[in-house]
């Protein structure tokens, strides 16, 4: 299968948001641990760093698994949402100025050589994220937390924003910074470029160092 994968032409690339495109880690753990230190349960990095990539619910489920107590399924969706919202309050400190020289030629460049863009995202907050770093209608397609029912490692955010692109798997490259989706992509039939921690791992075809690296994988890509 990899060998006719690497056959193919390639024609698409999704990317991952945060992690790859921008870098909204931080505010995620201070709002992650705000929530938590509100009712008690213990919350720190190495927690934090097991919600990369996982929905806003299931990451819930894991910061409560240090929690002595017993939360119904509103109690959750409240605690959901009281996250959310510190959250956005923090995204609205990001600027255009956060979309780095680096990632901004590197997207033009890969426009420039025909190449149809997308973002495969779990997060609900994508629109936003993507109007503040002045990225609104930028990209071919947007998949993401609004229109998907199961989180990374599923692979249904690739596949339904290669559905929404009209390629096939096999002409889609998937730029992930986590571990678990770079698994959804390689579910979804799509080879896979990784940074960071992915990357760190060997997870990927593609294990780069920098964004910019891209430009080099679409040149070399069989």
């Amino acid at each position: 299968m990899a060998e006719m994968v690497k056959n193919m032409e390639l024609k698409a690339i999704i990317f991952d948001l945060d992690g790859v495109i921008c870098f909204t880690d931080e505010y995620h753990y201070l709002a992650w641990k705000a929530m938590a230190d509100s009712i008690g349960v213990p919350f720190d990095r190495e927690v934090n760093n097991r919600l990369r990539g996982v929905s806003r619910m299931a990451s819930l489920d894991i910061v409560l698994e240090r929690s002595t107590e017993s939360y119904s399924q509103a109690e959750k969706e409240n605690l959901a949402n009281q996250k959310n919202e510190l959250y956005k309050q923090y995204l609205t400190r990001i600027t255009e100025q956060d979309l780095s020289p680096e990632v901004k030629e590197t997207l033009l460049a890969l426009r420039e050589k025909g190449l149809k863009l997308a973002i495969g995202s779990s997060s609900k907050n994508t629109p936003m994220i993507l109007q503040r770093l002045g990225l609104e209608g930028f990209f071919d397609a947007v998949s993401d937390g609004n229109n998907i029912t199961h989180s990374k490692p599923d692979p249904e955010v690739f596949i339904k924003a290669a559905q929404m692109l009209g390629m096939p798997a096999e002409n889609c490259l998937v730029v992930e910074d986590a571990v678990s989706g770079t698994e959804a992509g390689h579910r979804a039939g799509m080879q896979v470029a990784c940074l960071g921690d992915a990357s760190a791992a060997g997870a990927g075809e593609y294990n780069m160092a920098s964004f910019g690296e891209l430009l080099t994988v679409a040149q070399n890509w069989k």
